[in-house]
């Protein structure tokens, strides 16, 4: 007789009220029986595996628009993504893993043309805060982590990050002695500085001194050499992008910026000098060079030219073999200025 009585498949927001329930329960309860604890914490596995399913589909089939949005609707509408957060630490590995997914999916999610995830972290801005501090537990740091780039995904809750005093954080974050966690938080101070170009080019201009200033002495000479490499090349995709161009004529018209480029090019590594070369070209090219810019290349020439005549990429490369002739042209026929 009992299958004659199946219960109902749980609609969407069924299943996003019972995880919600789950997720207070297990926020709420800590000394309740083992026993009683352990099937809670079994069946919020469950419910957060059945969200994913609907927001990804299960292999066989694609996910359903309406159910999608029905979820996404009901999972804003209270503070589950606020419970999720909080209880990553409690759940297991595979279910922190699927409730990065449910969470980096919801992200993106369109309601009736907005995305209501980008609403709801505006109101909770604060959760941005436990996400970057994330980096600090390496059993939290790579969920927090993923959460934490999808989040940005969305230009105001980016602009809050770049804005925060945490900000500072990431020159510490890309360096922790853990792998992992230090290209994790590589990957996501990437994202912060080059996915929303005008926030960018603002925060740029406004926090320039502090900024480069721990951009040069923490990672361009750090003395981990994946570090300056990621480093170097991250500056050259700041630098020529077109938002940042009042950024990168103040930043090529620095005598320390150059010493420090200078200093790139004559590593052993083949990538870290071809990087440092795009970023160094903007000093050469720069057609309003301050004096002392001027004297230290005059001063170099002969080591520059020595050094570029030989200086060539594994595969041809047209563009930057005419960089490079326009860079030696440059500096061959600089004459020193009056340092007035």
């Amino acid at each position: 007789m009992k299958g004659l009585f199946k219960s109902k498949p749980k609609t969407p927001v069924d299943l996003v009220r019972q995880t919600r329930d789950l997720l207070m329960y297990v926020e709420r309860v800590l000394d309740t029986r083992e026993t009683k604890r352990e099937e809670k914490m079994i069946e919020l596995s469950k419910s957060i595996r059945e969200l994913k399913i609907i927001l990804y589909g299960n292999g066989e089939s694609e996910p359903l628009a309406e159910a999608c949005s029905q979820l996404t609707l009901e999972f804003f509408r209270e503070n589950t993504l606020r419970l999720i957060i909080n209880c990553l630490p409690n759940l297991n590995l595979e279910t922190r893993k699927d409730a990065t997914q449910v969470v980096a999916n919801l992200q993106r999610q369109q309601v009736q043309s907005r995305l209501i995830a980008c609403d709801y972290l505006e109101a909770n801005i604060d959760l941005m805060d436990i996400l970057i501090l994330g980096y600090e537990n390496a059993d939290m740091a790579l969920h927090y982590g993923a959460m934490l780039r999808e989040c940005i995904r969305h230009q105001s809750v980016a602009r809050y990050v770049l804005e925060s005093e945490h900000m500072k954080k990431f020159f510490d974050y890309i360096q922790l002695p853990n792998f992992d966690i230090a290209a994790d938080a590589a990957a996501t101070f990437k994202e912060l500085l080059t996915r929303h170009k005008s926030t960018v080019a603002e925060f740029l201009s406004k926090n320039y001194d502090w900024f480069f200033t721990e951009y040069n002495s923490k990672l361009l000479e750090s003395s981990n050499y994946i570090t300056r490499r990621q480093a170097v090349k991250l500056l050259a995709d700041m630098l020529l992008d077109r938002s940042n161009s009042a950024v990168m004529t103040r930043y090529v018209s620095s005598r320390e910026n150059l010493r420090i480029l200078m200093n790139l090019l004559r590593e052993s590594s083949k990538s870290i000098q071809l990087e440092a070369f795009h970023v160094f070209k903007l000093f050469a090219a720069n057609q309003n060079k301050p004096p002392d810019i001027v004297s230290i290349l005059v001063a170099n020439r002969s080591k520059l030219l020595r050094l570029f005549a030989d200086f060539k990429t594994d595969k041809e490369d047209e563009q930057f073999e005419a960089d490079k002739a326009l860079v030696v042209k440059e500096i061959a026929a600089l004459e020193p200025k009056d340092n007035k």
